[in-house]
């Protein structure tokens, strides 16, 4: 299957040659290290510089800084891609979204000093918001970043961060101002390479996405430069936030439907050999049925998808329409991944099977990214006013 349907206005011809180079990178380079991932429980460095030198993390970042030049909509198709071979592990996500970060919000300096970098594969991000004791409510996290002549002193942990274990570059939520709720926040720039006080936990064991390295992190009256404080002013941390998460959410919608187009075509394959009772598996009425079901609610979520990813490229997307399509995306998901293996019998629990890790790599869609549950508030409030 494809991300893109015929009446899709964001997709041109140079999106269509570009997710042809994805297709063959991920089918020669991806593909055959997904099992080694998993195993290992991180992605190689080798492959984030081959990902690099193929321009897949590049497309929507200007040519002053590396990349290709056009719009979101070239994130979005490797973001199908990544999902529709069956890999969870690579955290191109995360990148793609501190690149917008930075290059939205950094200073000259910044984007000039990391875009470069983010593109090319040699430094790898992290977006760290989540604390132990605080998730989706960025309003209240207790990490501290106090002056101290021409740095930020920075104490506090953050839980549940997407390639942790090996990021260079951290986007840190922290408060500058611990007396204010969203007016505090502020986002820093921390290079973990050089900055003292900086310490990883080790990988967190998780029910999926083994290949990817979840860490929670550690600052320890860390120093980092004034310099490094993200945008021009104290106290944008929350709105840059709130700002940047419709893409965010949107992401994981997208990679959502790469899977579900996985599962669907494997599981088709599945019950058109495997046999029962004298007959295929596809030829009882239940299979034609559920297959039905999953196959509509899949090309549903392709239509509104790619209606978000048009109006992102326009600079339309809303925060609401955005929690729509991760909410919808990640459920659906799961209820897809659930109907699929199930058609699969015993062998769909057997981790020999590919559905079997797309059910459990799917859980954590409709938890992180802010939960299910939070996009329906969010939802709500919007109905409401």
């Amino acid at each position: 299957m494809e991300l893109f349907t015929s009446t899709t206005a964001w997709f041109d011809d140079e999106h269509q040659l570009f997710a042809e180079v994805v297709k063959r990178f991920f089918a020669d380079q991806l593909a055959p290290r997904i099992d080694d991932f998993v195993e290992q429980g991180v992605v190689d460095r080798d492959f984030w510089l081959a990902a690099g030198e193929a321009g897949l993390m590049g497309g929507s970042v200007p040519e002053q800084y590396g990349g290709s030049g056009g719009g979101r909509g070239f994130d979005a198709v490797v973001l199908y891609e990544q999902g529709q071979i069956g890999d969870s592990s690579w955290g191109y996500g995360i990148q793609s979204i501190v690149i917008h970060y930075i290059l939205k919000y950094g200073t000259d300096e910044q984007r000039s000093n990391w875009l470069p970098q983010l593109v090319s594969g040699d430094v790898i991000g992290a977006l760290a918001m989540s604390e132990p004791g605080c998730g989706t409510d960025v309003q209240s996290i207790k990490t501290t970043a106090i002056k101290d002549g021409n740095q930020y002193r920075v104490s506090g942990s953050k839980m549940f961060i997407t390639n942790g274990g090996s990021a260079d570059l951290v986007v840190l939520a922290t408060k500058t101002d611990s007396a204010e709720r969203a007016k505090g926040v502020s986002l820093i720039l921390v290079d973990t390479r050089e900055t003292e006080g900086f310490r990883r936990g080790k990988n967190l064991a998780k029910l999926g996405l083994h290949g990817n390295d979840t860490a929670e992190l550690f600052f320890d009256n860390a120093k980092v430069p004034l310099t490094n404080l993200l945008g021009a002013e104290e106290g944008q941390g929350f709105y840059q936030l709130m700002r940047q998460l419709p893409w965010e959410r949107l992401l994981i919608a997208i990679t959502a439907l790469g899977a579900m187009d996985l599962a669907l075509e494997q599981t088709l394959d599945y019950v058109k050999a495997r046999r029962a009772f004298d007959q295929r598996i596809m030829d009882f009425q239940n299979t034609r049925f559920k297959l039905a079901e999953m196959k509509t609610k899949t090309e549903i979520l392709r239509s509104f998808v790619n209606d978000c990813i048009s109006r992102l490229e326009d600079d339309r997307l809303s925060a609401e329409r955005a929690s729509m399509a991760k909410y919808w995306g990640s459920e659906t998901q799961n209820e897809v991944m659930n109907e699929c293996l199930q058609l699969y019998g015993g062998y769909g629990y057997m981790m020999e099977y590919p559905i079997a890790r797309l059910y459990a790599d799917a859980r954590v869609q409709m938890i992180y990214g802010g939960t299910n549950e939070i996009m329906k508030e969010l939802i709500a409030r919007s109905i409401d006013d």
